[in-house]
């Protein structure tokens, strides 16, 4: 008889919530294949935004639950969401009930604690993942109703009472991990860069930054002679960011205009922006283990009013391993900025001494390990 398990996900926000919860989603799908006996059906439970299509593609059912955000600081809203929580409350708790899946999996965010909470009630094994060295408000109050607690940051383990936490790092989008002939060189070419000029890679998270677009544009001119910029600004900044680069070399004859680029966001081609890049300059968060995957230096540029002063926590975890040099955004001037650049890309040693470290820092097996993981939840529930 064919053994049938429903794996149910939950978490969001922002592409640091998502990506990582597809990433495990992916291996938990690639797992499965090994056993054709078993039958696996699979649930989000939440509002997915933007990423909708990555659910849909993935063929993982979309069971919408109205969603309430939890927040450490005064705000009017605190009141609407706390009048929504136990609508969001009850919707997950008959959306659970419809399906009544094996084993829920949260990567926190947005919405994931009213789908945790009604989980519980059922008794269904929970498997929640942080990606922070702070875990957001989300996880803290999930740890306690999870049967098993996955961490990218060893700080993270501070805050998980027992010994169901676990540091297995940070699952990473399996396109970017897997082998590629591409060279350095090739990739360059890609985005019609010279190969012999070094390229620095500026992303400020999935929804773009503002602030770090300002800087960079402000920076262009001292920056184009000796390097070449590709610089993702973010879907809704992409416009404004185009429209004052073109001021910037407005009735200007400067030879190298054509060395600073920018799109509005990577998708299928992140992973050559990443083999192209000397440098990345980026904020924090869980995207420094995808810089690490690729084993690149990188000038890191935290977020402050991140919550918790979460991406201040995971950069200095990142910093201490040699990997990054930290400008927090008061100290973030062009002089600071143009030296420690020009110190990592001209020293050799210092490059290779960084570049080594990112590496060691990579966890390309997390999704794997997590994935095994809510596997093991989900079958040992079916008793």
């Amino acid at each position: 008889m064919q053994k049938h398990i429903r794996i149910a996900y939950t978490g969001g926000g922002t592409g640091g919530h998502i990506y990582p919860l597809l990433a495990v989603a992916d291996e938990i799908t690639k797992g499965m294949h090994a056993y054709p006996d078993i039958r696996v059906s699979y649930s989000y439970f939440g509002d997915p935004g933007m990423y909708s299509d990555e659910f849909v593609k993935r063929k993982i059912v979309i069971r919408s639950i109205v969603g309430t955000k939890l927040r450490r600081y005064a705000s009017l809203l605190n009141v609407l969401d706390a009048v929504k929580f136990p609508f969001s409350f009850l919707q997950a708790l008959l959306k659970l009930l419809f399906v009544m899946p094996d084993v829920v999996f949260s990567k926190g965010g947005t919405g994931a604690f009213p789908v945790v909470l009604a989980a519980w009630v059922f008794r269904i094994p929970i498997m929640v993942h942080e990606s922070d060295a702070i875990p957001g408000l989300t996880n803290r109050l999930s740890f306690p109703f999870a049967s098993r607690v996955g961490v990218a940051f060893e700080r993270a383990l501070t805050f998980i009472k027992g010994n169901k936490g676990a540091l297995v790092g940070n699952p990473v989008r399996p396109f970017l991990l897997a082998p590629s002939d591409v060279t350095r060189e090739q990739a360059k070419r890609i985005f019609g860069f010279d190969p012999s000029v070094p390229l620095i890679l500026v992303v400020g998270g999935s929804q773009g930054s503002q602030r770090l677009n300002t800087f960079l544009l402000d920076t262009a001119i001292e920056l184009v002679p000796q390097y070449q910029v590709l610089h993702q600004t973010g879907v809704k900044n992409f416009s404004e960011v185009s429209r004052e680069l073109s001021l910037i070399f407005k009735n200007q004859i400067h030879p190298y205009q054509e060395r600073y680029k920018v799109v509005d966001f990577f998708k299928d081609n992140l992973k050559d922006a990443f083999i192209a890049a000397d440098i990345i300059v980026s904020r924090s968060g869980s995207f420094l283990f995808e810089i690490a995957t690729f084993g690149k230096p990188s000038i890191v540029i935290p977020l402050k009013e991140s919550a918790n002063n979460h991406q201040w926590y995971d950069a200095l975890e990142y910093s201490q391993k040699g990997a990054c040099v930290v400008i927090e955004e008061e100290n973030l001037t062009p002089v600071l900025f143009l030296a420690q650049l020009k110190k990592i890309i001209t020293d050799t040693s210092v490059y290779q001494y960084m570049a080594t470290a990112a590496t060691s820092f990579a966890t390309p097996d997390a999704a794997v390990i997590l994935a095994q993981e809510i596997i093991r939840l989900g079958w040992g529930s079916k008793g």
